[in-house]
């Protein structure tokens, strides 16, 4: 069976993920929560999947060597990393912020990624095979004001995952960058009830006003598409659950000349 890491794996998307690759995939789910990571653990047994729970701060390189090298002993080769991991806060104006807290954001979002991917990398190299999926935001993609910590951090990890699935295209590996769409998790009722979310980020709320919210089911089927090896073709891309797969599949080679599904400047 194929092994898959799921950080942030404790609760929200991140045990929605969980769950749903556990039909083809040993799950290792890693967070800082061990009571979380417990009961994730316990629903993809209850389903008749094979999971553990490995507890860890994906910005912690020393406690990140120390989980993969556990899961490659207890689970077997890494064959899918998803790099899920992630926070939302700070919301407000930057001038009025802690730069602590803001690049707190910048090193969940990203810098944990990157930690991670860099350290399935090598075996997957010696394998010739293997999946990243970077969860990214539709918000990596556009600008809001308020909210920079968290765009920043997901431009910058969207952009990453085009760079490394560059450099990796030759050698096997896909690296994609997903964004999940908006799904009522606690990341989400934060920014729509607490009291910075309301103040500053009073458009989330119209997102589920208006019936665009989705349910975890939808990203996690995106999920698994991804990890299917059958989208390998898109590697270096960044797609959504509202973007249909196999039509892309089918317009690769135009997807491919004009950049398309990735990050650009548009220019006169």
């Amino acid at each position: 069976m194929k092994v898959a890491v799921v950080t942030g794996g404790g609760r929200g998307l991140g045990r929605a993920f969980a769950l749903a690759l556990a039909a083809d995939h040993a799950i290792a789910v890693m967070a800082r929560s061990a009571g979380e990571l417990d009961e994730t653990v316990a629903l993809v047994h209850a389903a008749g999947g094979r999971a553990r729970a490995y507890v860890a701060d994906v910005t912690d390189h020393a406690a990140i060597e120390r989980a993969f090298a556990s899961i490659e002993r207890e689970l077997g080769p890494i064959d899918l990393l998803v790099n899920n991991a992630g926070v939302v806060a700070p919301l407000g104006p930057f001038a009025d912020g802690e730069v602590g807290d803001w690049w707190r954001a910048m090193e969940v979002n990203l810098l944990g990624p990157v930690i991670c991917s860099q350290r399935v990398l090598p075996g997957m190299r010696a394998r010739r095979r293997g999946r990243i999926v970077n969860v990214a935001s539709g918000g990596g993609a556009i600008m809001r004001p308020y909210f920079s910590a968290y765009i920043t951090s997901k431009t910058a990890v969207i952009r990453f995952s085009e760079c490394l699935a560059a450099e990796v295209a030759s050698i096997g590996i896909a690296v994609f960058a997903m964004g999940p769409g908006t799904v009522r998790t606690a990341m989400s009722e934060y920014s729509l009830n607490s009291p910075e979310g309301k103040k500053w980020l009073p458009w989330f709320k119209d997102i589920f006003d208006q019936g665009r919210d989705l349910p975890p089911e939808r990203p996690a089927a995106l999920l698994c598409a991804l990890a299917s090896g059958r989208f390998d073709a898109l590697s270096g891309r960044f797609v959504q659950p509202s973007d249909d797969l196999d039509r892309l599949l089918d317009c690769v080679g135009e997807i491919s000349s004009q950049a398309l599904y990735t990050l650009q400047v548009p220019k006169l």
